[in-house]
């Protein structure tokens, strides 16, 4: 998948009716870390930060060519990887983003067991490169230090096959177990 200028510019136009409601469904599912700092972790078109609460400090990062303040700070109250995941090659990149963080919120495609790859919504080869479901997930975190706080389809609707997920790093700031 080539992430450049037309993808975002049709992540735009799709996202564009919906990025609103979303982004606001996505700060009340966090607002009980109260996150004064905030990593917006494949922030895409930055619906999420747009709508930020007052008080809290964003700095967004993507692939993409979009606006964005890269990533400044080692430690983040919060770290947030809405529909990043999936896309990540290297699990060891993957720990590196989430240790700077004290909560981390995320979301992945789950595919229904009586649904066919290939009518899956969200199978794009290509794009997605693992695919994980909650309970892979869970344990994905927690070899990285974290414990899931809450999880549920907060986003469903106005999306579809979406699962939500909320982590506590359980050694703060970088001191991932060995």
């Amino acid at each position: 998948m080539k992430y450049d200028i037309d993808y975002y510019y049709n992540l735009l136009r799709i996202q564009g009716k919906t990025g609103e409601q979303i982004a606001k469904i996505r700060w009340n599912f966090v607002s009980g870390c109260a996150p004064k700092n905030v990593l917006d972790y494949g922030c895409g078109i930055g619906f999420f930060g747009a709508y930020a609460p007052k008080g809290v400090k964003i700095e967004s990062f993507d692939i993409m060519p979009v606006i964005q303040t890269a990533i400044i700070r080692h430690e983040y109250d919060l770290v947030t990887l809405w529909d990043v995941i999936e896309h990540f090659t290297d699990i060891d990149d993957l720990r590196d983003i989430c240790v700077k963080a004290n909560y981390v919120a995320c979301t992945i495609p789950v595919k229904p067991a009586d649904l066919p790859w290939k009518k899956y919504k969200h199978w794009k080869p290509g794009e997605h490169t693992t695919y994980y479901d909650p309970e892979m997930l869970e344990l994905l975190m927690d070899g990285f230090g974290f414990k899931l706080v809450k999880s549920g389809t907060p986003e469903c609707p106005p999306r579809e096959y979406i699962h939500s997920f909320l982590f506590q790093n359980v050694n703060p700031y970088g001191k991932v177990p060995n």
